[in-house]
């Protein structure tokens, strides 16, 4: 693993990982075309994996109707949900990103279409760039009947006219899994090290992709967590 050690080291093993890959890039695709259901009254949640939490919730916490966006893991057990643990390769645990959103700002195929086009890579199995192990798997952890069965449909769907040029790996068969919030340094990592080398070189781009391919949902300052007092 050559991204992150531990808590102690986090700052120095990312130094590494700039020059260890090339830096994903964003793929232009269309939004679903299956129609969804008229959204219910209050707010609904999303857990996504799709490697390194930190870019994950980076992006979301730049989306319009986003009210949240929370590092953290799902998988596997509660006891577990360790970063230590994870990294170490002995869980089943994702690293995972719990977006909470408001569907009358902003709907779950958007969020979806965000996720597939400038989250992630979604045709990479079991990493994303620099990094590699099942932790940073694409996965898409299914919150109702509904969530699953759309996700479902948009992979065909974006497969079927082979948007990308491997098919699409994320999983979408685990669902309801408890999510548990990562540990406190992991919240709002990329707004408050922008600077650090991991960061700028893998993250920064998908933020400048979010704004330059979905300017419609975009924001400029970000929702974190340390305000909405969710941290751990």
């Amino acid at each position: 693993m050559i991204r992150r050690f531990s808590a102690a080291l986090i700052a120095g093993a990312c130094l590494l990982a700039p020059f260890a890959a090339k830096a994903e890039s964003a793929v232009v695709i269309p939004p679903p075309a299956a129609q969804e259901q008229q959204p219910a009254s209050g707010l609904e949640t999303v857990v996504l994996a799709g490697g390194c939490f930190w870019g994950v919730q980076a992006v979301f916490q730049h989306v319009k109707g986003v009210t949240n966006a929370v590092s953290g893991y799902a998988g596997g057990a509660q006891q577990d949900a360790d970063y230590e643990r994870v990294s170490a390769h002995l869980t089943a645990h994702a690293e995972s990103v719990q977006v909470t959103f408001d569907p009358k700002q902003i709907s779950y195929g958007k969020i979806l279409q965000i996720y597939f086009s400038v989250a992630h890579n979604p045709t990479e199995l079991n990493y994303q760039g620099p990094d590699h192990g099942t932790q940073y798997r694409s996965e898409i952890f299914p919150q109702s009947e509904e969530q699953q069965k759309a996700a479902r449909a948009y992979i065909a769907q974006l497969d079927a006219a082979h948007v990308f040029k491997s098919p699409i790996v994320t999983k979408t068969g685990t669902m309801k899994q408890a999510f548990f919030p990562a540990e406190a340094y992991h919240q709002d990592y990329a707004t408050l090290h922008p600077m650090q080398p991991y960061i700028a070189y893998n993250d920064a781009p998908k933020i400048d992709n979010l704004k330059r391919l979905f300017p419609e949902v975009w924001r400029d300052k970000p929702v974190l967590v340390a305000e909405a007092g969710k941290t751990n």
